[in-house]
């Protein structure tokens, strides 16, 4: 029998020497081109995502053929097709890592307990005139802000010629339209932009909002407040987000029990490694 691997070895801090699953080496090439599939702040973090994920695919591979287990290789939506290896890893895991599947009521009571989560965004139908300026220019931005600030007072005292003042003065495309941006939502505009709106309201008094761009000065002609969003609506999301969790976990699960009575070297397979068999 192998020795059994403590999952709560030494925190490494440096590329070791050698990766091995029960004997097995895991080269160090495969691990630097595995690096790209991880998302890191840093190249050792990277490199340390990388090896993980590879020790649990060897554990894996192990543990399939312990068992002689063998699969037809499937074709994915983009036509890229299984190794023998990657078919024998997933049925391995269809076959040993049992995940309920998350009935009605249990949907239900998760869209009750997290009711805030499910609500529509806010729209908004702003105008906009822009005057420009740039972020590193300071001096400029001071004369761009008292520009602005000199044309929304023209905008308060008549509205009615906001058309003809964007054409006149806004440096957006959208002057050829009276400023108008159309119906915007969450992301379509810049940070400062879209809080801005949140705290407007319709009607025909101007505002000046600062971005990176410059000075915006903005008229709300509508609002639409975001809304509850039904529970049949949302049934579905909410049911693959709970299978795909309880299934996170329940392959977290199975590989501490594989890296429980193997004998692994050179990194440290925690429960938050992150966990494929492609």
């Amino acid at each position: 029998m192998t020795e059994s691997c403590d999952l709560k070895t030494t925190k490494i801090d440096a590329k070791p020497r050698m990766v091995s699953v029960n004997g097995i080496n895991i080269p160090r090439g495969d691990i630097a081109r595995e690096t790209q599939n991880h998302e890191a702040k840093t190249p050792i973090e990277a490199w340390k995502k990388a090896a993980r994920a590879l020790a649990i695919r060897e554990l894996l591979r192990q543990e399939s053929e312990r068992l002689a287990i063998v699969a037809e290789p499937q074709v994915d939506a983009d036509g890229r097709r299984e190794t023998a290896g990657e078919a024998a890893m997933r049925a391995l895991i269809d076959q040993e890592v049992k995940v309920p599947v998350a009935d009605e009521e249990t949907c239900r009571r998760y869209y009750m307990q997290n009711s805030s989560k499910f609500w529509s965004a806010a729209l908004y139908a702003p105008r906009h005139i822009l005057i420009p300026a740039s972020p590193k220019d300071q001096d400029a931005r001071l004369v761009a802000k008292a520009e602005a600030e000199r044309v929304a007072e023209l905008v308060a005292a008549h509205p009615e010629r906001f058309p003809s003042l964007a054409e006149a003065y806004s440096a957006c495309p959208s002057k050829q339209v009276g400023g108008t941006l159309g119906q915007v939502g969450p992301g379509q505009t810049v940070r400062e932009f879209e809080a801005a709106l949140t705290q407007m309201e319709p009607g025909n008094v101007p505002t000046v909002v600062e971005t990176r761009y410059g000075f915006h000065i903005v008229l709300l002609d509508q609002k639409i407040e975001g809304r509850a969003l039904p529970f049949e609506l949302v049934h579905q999301r909410i049911a693959d987000y709970l299978d795909e969790t309880v299934r996170r976990r329940a392959m977290r699960q199975y590989v501490e029990i594989l890296a429980g009575r193997a004998q692994i070297t050179g990194i440290d397979l925690t429960p938050e490694t992150q966990i494929s068999t492609h």
